[in-house]
């Protein structure tokens, strides 16, 4: 039996025209060809101990999600081993190459998968060469484990569940410690391995978390090389997502807010220049010893008006972020001082409300209420700028839309300080001046 796949144009695809005259044929599919499941070519065939054939990435889905029956037959599996069917493959690429006029590409031999087994033993060598501070041996069975990642999404999960990420985070800062400089390559190999192990868990925190793994990573932020440089601003965003109390250590670094606003600055890859915002938005937001210091520091590095020139162009999860960092700034007084002597604060936040998303909103409103409730003496003047610019309208909106209660209430505070400004600000438009002058 076979099955229509779609149509195709010889003339398109092959370049040439058919013999026939008919420049449009239907290519179909055997049957035998289509995965169960997918019901798509099957590119790396596999089969049961039911005897039925599956697509390897389909049936590994099924089994995954904790069905433990034979999709076909519906019938229990004696057991989950997964038999490459070497023979409907080989079938399947003749057929690739017979119809490759049609535009179809021969499937490749698939690479057999990973073991747990393979994996374990592997990561008990990575532990071994770190104890001995071989970085010779370890960088070659990182390298492995890359390529291993590399040939599929299957060979990274197995990897990853069999503890890669605490193992190499513990290499990481065995070598971190030794030295940086000496231990350059097989560090920065780690390193790339540990971006497609996120998030991660309770042992790699520990390890990527110490002061030589966190000095490491910030060293190679001033790397020359954009690799290094973003799997390092990766790591360390993700490191502190998972644990906020590493945020002291790492501002304790020197040198380190210093080339997080640099990143912010020049903008040289969207993924650092995101990730470098959210790093320090932690670092203004998490309370710690030294984090009014800190504070201090980004606002005399201009960083308020930097993040206000962002804000006036710049896409949603940028804005997300750099609002966050805005509003943790405001909550300080030389940060307050800096958003009022810049032109942009008011209309770019009250702009921000409701455009972007509810977290943006309510960012927004914060950092407004903090520059009217904390101000200086003239922050009349920042509540009348407000209401000129349309955010007495758009705070009615957020308490009617389906903002979250928090937000919300944050909008009714601000209205209440708003709201004697708003009476005034009628009347003065409500006088007719040009009339006013004539009568005199």
């Amino acid at each position: 039996m076979i099955l229509g796949w779609r149509k195709r144009r010889i003339a398109r695809h092959a370049g040439k025209k058919n013999p026939a005259g008919n420049h449009e044929m239907e290519l179909v599919i055997p049957n035998h060809f289509r995965c169960p499941i997918s019901l798509e070519l099957m590119k790396d065939p596999v089969t049961l101990s039911s005897g039925i054939t599956y697509d390897r990435e389909s049936i590994e889905t099924w089994l995954e999600a904790g069905n433990f029956t034979c999709p076909v037959t519906n019938k229990m599996l004696r057991s989950f081993d997964q038999i490459p069917n070497h023979t409907l493959r080989k079938m399947i690429q003749d057929w690739c190459v017979e119809k490759q006029n049609y535009g179809v590409e021969r499937i490749p031999t698939p690479r057999t998968p990973v073991t747990p087994i393979e994996v374990s033993e592997i990561l008990f060598d990575v532990s071994a060469s770190a104890r001995d501070i071989d970085q010779y041996r370890c960088l070659e069975l990182v390298q492995k484990i890359q390529k291993w990642g590399a040939e599929s999404e299957r060979n990274r999960r197995c990897i990853v569940a069999n503890g890669a990420a605490a193992v190499l985070a513990a290499a990481f800062d065995a070598f971190s410690n030794d030295s940086v400089e000496r231990n350059v390559a097989v560090l920065e190999e780690i390193l790339s391995a540990l971006n497609w192990m996120f998030p991660f868990d309770v042992e790699a925190q520990k390890s990527l978390g110490s002061r030589a793994s966190l000095g490491c990573m910030v060293w190679f932020l001033s790397s020359k090389d954009l690799s290094p440089k973003q799997d390092s601003i990766v790591a360390l965003k993700e490191l502190l997502a998972c644990d906020q109390k590493l945020v002291e250590k790492l501002s304790d670094i020197e040198g380190v807010n210093e080339l997080l606003v640099e990143f912010v600055k020049k903008q040289i890859c969207p993924t650092i220049t995101k990730a470098s915002i959210m790093v320090i938005f932690y670092m203004v937001s998490v309370a710690y010893s030294s984090s009014e210091k800190i504070k201090l520091a980004f606002v005399k590095m201009g960083l308020v008006s930097l993040l206000l020139e962002i804000l006036v162009d710049s896409e949603k999860s940028i804005c997300e972020r750099a609002l966050g960092v805005l509003c943790g700034l405001c909550s300080c007084k030389e940060g307050r001082e800096e958003a009022q002597s810049n032109a942009l604060t008011v209309p770019v936040m009250v702009k921000k409300i409701l455009r972007v998303s509810d977290l943006a909103t309510e960012y927004s409103i914060s950092a407004i209420s903090e520059l009217c409730k904390y101000g200086r003496r003239d922050e009349g003047k920042i509540l009348v700028e407000a209401l000129q610019v349309g955010a007495f309208q758009k705070l009615l909106l957020v308490i009617q839309v389906g903002c979250g209660d928090k937000t919300k209430e944050k909008a009714t505070e601000l209205l209440k300080l708003l709201n004697p400004y708003r009476a005034g600000l009628e009347c003065i438009e409500s006088v007719d001046f040009k009339n006013l002058k004539r009568s005199f």
